[in-house]
């Protein structure tokens, strides 16, 4: 049994097109399928949540964005008990870029029903104010938080999408916020040793994979499976040099410059001197000061080709 969470509304619409693509091809096979449609934030969470509160054993099949993979992810109640699947119609796709998972749904499709391999992932999780949220690929505070924050509400995200563009909305959205954001120093303790000040720090973003952002390529040794977290931090920087600087992530070339530190860890604290923006797996979180970074103690189980 085949378990579908459908985002009907990722890329501004596409979800449910898609998904008119795929049933038909289900329904030819006589795969055994049930099918869940969310409607508003966190629907996703809830259904995931009740859904395998059971503790038995199910195979989720996700079709939207990053986005809803998060929420499937912080709704799982037992990792052992999932295998995840992945269908990608989001703006950026960065879990599907890391994976290799094609972005044609009916080739996607073909790789869940005929698996020829899987990957156990590493989940990533921060906690903040006594509360806790898993991510997939990433979590940052600061400058790319921000980026993520206003795509949610973008009419930039919406028109891109329309036009099958959605892969510039973050680029825009960047150039809006660069003039608009005033750094702040960061600090930073990795795996509980000495801090590390850095001043005028634009942002801090915990990878679990090497992409974010519709394919920048922040930290680009990191693997989803290798037991730990890679952290870029970026400080500095003027708005100008930054905007220069930033179009060099696409080839992972950008650590060659001064300004950007990239670490590896397995446990990380961040400190900033004022509250800033915070998202996981572009998902906005109310703004924080203070997140601690670790591991699920389990790994998930996810289909690639």
């Amino acid at each position: 049994m085949y378990h579908f969470i459908v985002n009907p509304n990722s890329r501004s619409g596409l979800g449910l097109s898609l998904w008119a693509q795929i049933e038909p091809e289900l329904q030819k096979r006589k795969i055994d399928y049930t099918v869940f449609f969310t409607q508003y934030q966190k629907h996703a969470w809830e259904y995931t949540e009740k859904l395998t509160s059971d503790h038995t054993y199910h195979t989720l099949v996700v079709l939207g964005g990053d986005g809803t993979v998060n929420e499937v992810i912080n709704g799982i109640q037992d990792f052992s008990k999932v295998t995840l699947g992945y269908i990608p119609t989001g703006s950026s796709n960065d879990f599907a870029r890391s994976f290799k998972i094609p972005s044609d749904p009916l080739k996607a499709l073909e790789i869940i029903l005929s698996p020829s391999g899987y990957s156990y992932m590493d989940v990533g999780c921060i906690s903040y104010q006594n509360k806790k949220r898993r991510f997939a690929v990433s979590s940052g505070i600061g400058f790319d938080a921000g980026i993520c924050h206003e795509a949610v509400v973008s009419r930039f995200k919406i028109w891109l999408n329309k036009i099958r563009l959605g892969k510039f909305t973050y680029a825009l959205i960047a150039l809006h916020r660069l003039f608009l954001t005033i750094p702040a120093d960061i600090t930073l303790r990795l795996d509980r040793r000495n801090p590390v000040v850095f001043r005028k720090g634009w942002f801090v973003t915990v990878m679990n994979h090497p992409f974010e952002g519709g394919g920048l390529k922040f930290c680009p040794a990191a693997k989803p499976n290798d037991g730990y977290l890679d952290i870029i931090v970026v400080f500095g920087f003027s708005p100008l040099r930054l905007l220069s600087v930033l179009p060099f992530a696409f080839a992972g070339l950008h650590t060659r410059f001064r300004g950007i530190r990239t670490f590896r860890c397995k446990t990380a604290e961040i400190t900033t001197t004022r509250t800033l923006p915070v998202h996981t797996d572009g998902e906005p979180v109310f703004l924080q000061r203070h997140l601690c970074v670790s591991m699920e103690k389990k790994r998930l189980k996810i289909i690639i080709s």
